[in-house]
């Protein structure tokens, strides 16, 4: 069976099309990047972490549902091993240069059927800044779909081309989500979106995305009768590492080790 023990694949490499879409845009879609075997496994190895009692399993307010499991390649060799796949660390040296980077956030983001809320606008920079002190808005996030996405289980949204002004401004919210978090208000989502709109990826698990850390997002609750789960490795360069050390280890991790 297929398996991302394998590693060493050909064909990472970002074409033209999808390095521009990522440039103009501030995201691009890779259909067909993991495969069913692949993706089971990764499921099989989050099923296990997805019942522990830990901080880095960050539940839902509402229904104590995991909303977020963090810290994952220190907890399964399964994502060890995903974190070094050459289908995240080609495109992210295509993207940044041939620089050095490193692990700083590695989870999976669930939204479980029925139960799973919403993400506020946001962009990741701004907790990235604010709270580990990045300097520069240079991290890629960077997903692997775990289930079909679809417009009914609460997918991502995101305001196109909302990176290339910069930033947006932010302000932390602690009291309407489950997760701290600093977000966009709608008086600056408004503009930004009659500007460039709005962009919906979907598609069948084992899809891969890719956005940077300025580029504005959100999702709505997951009110259908599937689960929506997305794993989400964070590189950001070494240059660029965090400054502060305010956070939990699994938030922003502290190893520095170069990935690949």
């Amino acid at each position: 069976m297929e398996s991302i023990t394998e590693i060493g694949r050909t064909g990472s490499a970002l074409t033209d099309a999808q390095l521009d879409a990522f440039r103009n845009d501030g995201l691009t879609v890779l259909p067909e990047r993991f495969s069913p075997a692949e993706v089971g496994e990764i499921n099989a190895a989050l099923a296990e972490l997805m019942t522990e009692e830990v901080a880095a399993n960050i539940r839902e307010k509402s229904s104590g549902a995991v909303r977020t499991a963090m810290g994952l390649h220190l907890r399964h060799p399964v994502f060890e091993r995903l974190v070094n796949d050459p289908r995240f660390l080609e495109p992210a040296r295509q993207i940044l240069g041939d620089v050095p980077v490193y692990a700083q956030q590695v989870k999976v983001n669930a939204k479980e059927a029925f139960v799973g809320e919403q993400w506020q606008w946001h962009h990741d920079f701004a907790t990235h800044h604010h709270e580990d002190g990045v300097p520069e808005p240079l991290a890629l996030n960077m997903h692997i779909f775990l289930d079909d996405v679809t417009e009914f289980n609460g997918p991502l949204m995101f305001v196109r081309g909302s990176h290339r002004a910069g930033p947006a401004p932010a302000s932390l919210d602690t009291t309407t989500t489950s997760y701290d978090l600093w977000t966009v208000g709608p008086e600056v989502v408004g503009p930004l979106a009659e500007q460039g709109g709005l962009v919906c990826p979907k598609g069948p698990a084992g899809t891969m995305l890719i956005f940077g850390d300025s580029i504005v997002h959100g999702s709505p609750p997951n009110m259908s009768p599937w689960p929506r789960r997305i794993f989400s490795l964070i590189v950001n360069p070494l240059a660029n590492r965090q400054t502060t050390m305010r956070r939990a280890d699994h938030q922003h991790h502290r190893d520095f080790t170069p990935l690949g």
